[in-house]
This record gives structure tokens, sequence and C-alpha cells, in this order.
């Protein structure tokens, strides 16, 4: 995999936070889950630069949504995440449970 697909942690904690919610995922409901699931707050700007950069990498595919009068006319930006994005999580957790394989005794469970 190139540098470019590598993820970071922080990438793999939005794109998973995505596949939780599935179709409907934006900004706000993408935080919320990852304070709901990780136990961790992120700040708004740290995703939606975030978001970009996996959008940029091909990870994830945005729409724009209709216009909302509930957000002052300001539609809502819904993500999923795409094929090249699922196979680069694949990747992150096959690497990690090899490197985590063995390491119970030091580690413990």
């Amino acid at each position: 995999m190139s540098r470019d697909q590598l993820l970071g942690t922080f990438e793999q904690m939005v794109l998973l936070a995505i596949l939780h919610i599935g179709k409907d995922a934006y900004g706000p409901l993408i935080l919320e889950r990852m304070q709901e699931r990780a136990g961790r707050s992120v700040s708004r700007g740290s995703l939606y630069v975030t978001l970009d950069r996996l959008e940029r990498k091909g990870m994830l595919q945005s729409t724009i949504g209709e216009p909302e009068p509930d957000r002052g006319g300001r539609p809502k930006r819904y993500v999923t995440v795409t094929e090249k994005g699922v196979g680069a999580l694949r990747e992150a957790r096959d690497s990690l449970t090899s490197l985590w394989a063995g390491l119970d005794g030091v580690l413990g469970k």
C-alpha cells in the first residue's frame, strides 16, 4: 500500500464511525458517534480536515443534501466510505492484529 493510503489512528476512527452510521453520516453525527463509541471528544475542525483528506485519498465520497431551513438554508454534506477506504481499514486491522499477536503475556488481556 502506498504512503498516501496508510491510515492513521484518527482516520481509522473516522472511517469506522461513518461505517457504523451508514448512509446518513454527516459531520455532527460522526462526532457524536466517535464520542459514544470511542469515548473521545473530537473538535469539529479536526474532523472536517480529516474528512477532506480522506476524500482526497479516495477513502470516502461526499454528496451534498438539500438545503435545510433549520440549518439556515445550508445543506448537509453526507459521506460514505469507498471500497478503497474499506480495503485500507482491512489492511490496517490485519497489520495491527499481526503485531498484537503473542503479546498478551506482556500487555495483559
